[in-house]
């Protein structure tokens, strides 16, 4: 979509709409010549992509309090949003090829436009982007609920740097010789409820005899999932600090 924006829709056609699809947005002015060389560029480069990035045209001369406000010294300036803030910029006019390569940046692909809900979409997911962390905990969870956990691990396996895939291969690793004093946590978290598992995890970590680091694996992948500012997360982390050092 390509539409003109002003000061008083800035916020509902640009903040807001990137929280769903990202907007690139073009300052320009009309005697401004590299504007003129810049825009069909941009408006081809959002035509082929209809529905997945839109283009708002922003003109400085009657909007400068906009331009002034995102720090615009010099046009065209053109400034990506997404989830209601700039994530990627450039000043000038830059070469067809540089367009398209920034609005390649933007577009979701096609393993993120799958719906990962079933099984099948979760797949293939995976084949077009095989370390992509959330995928892979995702199906590992449903083959985890099937009684898969060796290919489960065997996905998580392959992940890096995610401490929700590093917990969920360090649970299958303890119920591969299972501790009774974890079997109510891990019941916990299947029923969702992480307020009582997380207390289980903690008074398991106080008494686990040699498998200390996996249970703590556990905890930290539960505290990940539910995010920095949840309230829990805050409580459960700072009492992990206690109880490890």
């Amino acid at each position: 979509m390509i539409r003109d924006v002003t000061e008083g829709d800035f916020q509902d056609l640009v903040v807001e709409r990137s929280r769903s699809v990202p907007v690139v947005v073009d300052f320009w002015a009309a005697w401004c010549g590299p504007c003129r060389t810049l825009g069909p560029l941009l408006e081809a480069a959002a035509g082929t992509r209809e529905g997945k990035v839109d283009l708002a045209k922003v003109d400085v001369d009657g909007n400068q309090n906009l331009a002034r406000s995102f720090g615009v010294q010099g046009i065209p300036a053109v400034k990506a949003f997404r989830d209601g803030a700039v994530v990627d910029e450039f000043v000038g006019a830059v070469p067809g090829s540089r367009v398209e390569a920034f609005f390649d940046g933007l577009a979701p692909s096609e393993a993120e436009e799958l719906d990962t809900g079933d099984e099948a979409s979760l797949r293939r997911a995976l084949e077009l982007e095989p370390g992509r962390a959330d995928v892979a905990v995702a199906l590992a969870r449903l083959l985890l609920e099937r009684g898969e956990p060796a290919e489960a691990l065997a996905l998580l396996e392959n992940v890096s740097g995610s401490f929700q895939a590093d917990g969920l291969a360090a649970r299958i690793a303890l119920e591969r010789e299972p501790e009774p004093a974890l079997q109510p946590a891990f019941a916990a978290l299947d029923a969702g409820d992480r307020a009582l598992a997380l207390e289980l995890l903690l008074e398991a970590l106080r008494a686990a005899d040699g498998r200390q680091d996996e249970v703590r694996r556990v905890l930290v992948g539960v505290l990940d999932e539910l995010g920095v500012e949840d309230p829990l997360a805050r409580e459960y982390r700072r009492r992990l600090a206690t109880a490890l050092y």
